[in-house]
């Protein structure tokens, strides 16, 4: 089955992690790493529910859950550096890179993701795709993140694009809530993807 970018699209969103970049599992990797120097086992359910939503409020998810004496702050940069350390890793997620090589200057493109400025930076340059976008809107960019619409707004207003004609591709429940408050053509692009077998082995 293959994805499809709707006829009436005259603009291209796409989340990041879990859409663009097979990021959860070095997620999961470097989550496990910051519960090894805390004494705790991070439950990978944490992530299919939060995707979507800014390293901070992971983080404080993760402090009330495992009772954690330690700021949410500190934990962000902790799993931040973990990540970025962890860069080789990544790979791209071929069924969607793939539109976006097919419509790299036919439809303007954005990136719209609850990641970190640099956390985007990092995974667009190591899946060498930065340059297929015409705007990029991270965590940094906006005050409400996801399910919240206005980091899909940005993208749009970024593009000089009716929020309507846009089509969003997206992984993660709270991304699509978000596309479908900003009226956007909304694509939920896991029946497409083969994840394999990361978070149930």
């Amino acid at each position: 089955m293959e994805i499809k970018v709707h006829p009436g699209a005259r603009a291209l969103i796409f989340d990041l992690d879990g859409t663009l970049s097979n990021s959860l599992p070095v997620h999961l990797a470097t989550w496990n790493v910051v519960g090894d120097l805390y004494g705790f086992r991070f439950d990978p359910q944490i992530l299919q529910e939060m995707t979507g939503r800014a390293t901070i409020e992971f983080a404080r998810h993760v402090v009330n859950r495992y009772k954690l004496s330690v700021a949410p702050e500190v934990i962000v940069k902790l799993k931040q550096q973990a990540f970025w350390d962890s860069a080789e890793l990544l790979e791209p997620i071929n069924e969607i890179t793939s539109i976006v090589r097919e419509y790299f200057g036919k439809l303007p493109m954005a990136v719209g993701t609850g990641a970190s400025r640099r956390s985007t930076d990092v995974q667009l340059k190591q899946l060498q795709l930065a340059h297929f976008f015409d705007a990029i809107v991270s965590a940094d960019d906006v005050t409400r993140h996801k399910p919240h619409p206005d980091t899909f707004l940005e993208c749009a207003r970024l593009l000089a694009v009716a929020p309507e004609t846009c089509q969003v591709f997206e992984d993660g429940d709270l991304g699509l809530e978000a596309a479908q408050v900003a009226g956007m053509i909304v694509t939920d692009v896991r029946p497409y993807i083969n994840y394999g077998e990361w978070l149930h082995p």
